[in-house]
């Protein structure tokens, strides 16, 4: 015989010439059995005739050889019985064509039934690849999800936080312009102060001259006077106590809110690394579900390239 990889690529040229010459599925199967097995000397299966024709389904190039070895059969009868030859001749003939076409039968049914299992097998296979991966798929969506939920809810937390930091600078803000108000009502005060001691040097001068009488009321007028100058700088220096104390309040409020916000930020860059790291998961899921996808389709044309050799094979030995 002559190389095959020759054969087989004008084997396939003349199948396509036949597929746009005979447009029906069985014409076109009943064509190529007579065109392997007379023209290139290869026994035709159901399995190879199906991987070179690819119209409709298995059972059609099965029943189609099943048509060509009956049709074979029938004709090599006619001419046997009908030539000029001994009757131990045309016996063993006949004998010789119903052994061929029932070995090619034969042949053909369990090359059927072999692929069928194979392509059973890597049904189920890849059925149980794709429910693995899909179910590690959905528990890594949910773990996505709650991630998503924490990070939300920090957000919300730091929202709330600088809304609290918002209302204590106001706070601070209120706190101070009443001390520079209070501030400015004692210095008021203290001018008021000086001016009254001035008037009262004043008076005191004028009455200096006056009898033991106006002495003893000025003295008492003084008094009264230091008695309300230090109720005045007693209520200045407890507002101004009161004025650091909520100060300093407020800044301890500032920098515990600052802190909070701090630590769920952190919170926040690890919520974000965490999901970034579920999402590469995901990614590596999917790829993963794709390489077993692409496995699944060798696995079919690896399995569907053995009856081609073992057919090779066959036409070979013939």
């Amino acid at each position: 015989m002559t190389d095959v990889a020759p054969d087989e690529v004008r084997l396939a040229a003349e199948i396509e010439r036949l597929k746009a010459e005979f447009p029906k599925t069985r014409e076109l199967y009943r064509e190529v059995c007579a065109l392997m097995f007379f023209r290139y000397g290869i026994t035709p299966t159901a399995n190879r005739l199906y991987q070179l024709v690819r119209r409709g389904s298995m059972s059609t190039p099965t029943a189609v050889l099943s048509e060509f070895w009956a049709t074979l059969r029938e004709k090599s009868r006619v001419r046997i019985e009908h030539a000029d030859l001994p009757e131990e001749l045309r016996g063993a003939a006949g004998e010789l064509i119903g052994a061929l076409w029932t070995r090619a039968t034969a042949a053909a049914q369990a090359s059927l039934e072999a692929l069928r299992r194979e392509v059973e097998d890597a049904r189920r296979a890849a059925e149980g690849v794709t429910a693995a991966v899909r179910a590690d798929l959905a528990h890594t969506e949910v773990a996505l999800e709650q991630r998503t939920a924490a990070l939300l809810t920090a957000q919300v937390r730091i929202q709330e936080l600088e809304q609290a930091q918002a209302a204590a600078a106001a706070t601070r803000g209120a706190l101070e312009a009443e001390l520079a108000r209070e501030r400015e009502a004692g210095g008021e005060r203290d001018t008021a102060l000086t001016q009254a001691r001035a008037d009262f040097a004043a008076e005191r001068d004028r009455l200096r001259a006056s009898a033991e009488l106006a002495e003893t009321r000025w003295q008492a007028a003084e008094k009264r006077a230091q008695l309300e100058i230090e109720r005045e700088r007693t209520a200045n220096a407890r507002l101004q106590r009161d004025a650091e104390t909520a100060t300093q309040r407020a800044a301890r409020t500032e920098e515990s809110a600052r802190a909070e916000i701090q630590a769920l930020q952190a919170q926040l860059g690890d919520l974000r690394h965490q999901v970034g790291m579920l999402e590469g998961r995901l990614d590596a899921l999917r790829s993963t579900r794709e390489a077993h996808v692409r496995e699944r389709e060798t696995r079919a044309a690896t399995a569907a390239a053995k009856p081609l050799r073992a057919a090779r094979k066959t036409g070979q030995k013939a």
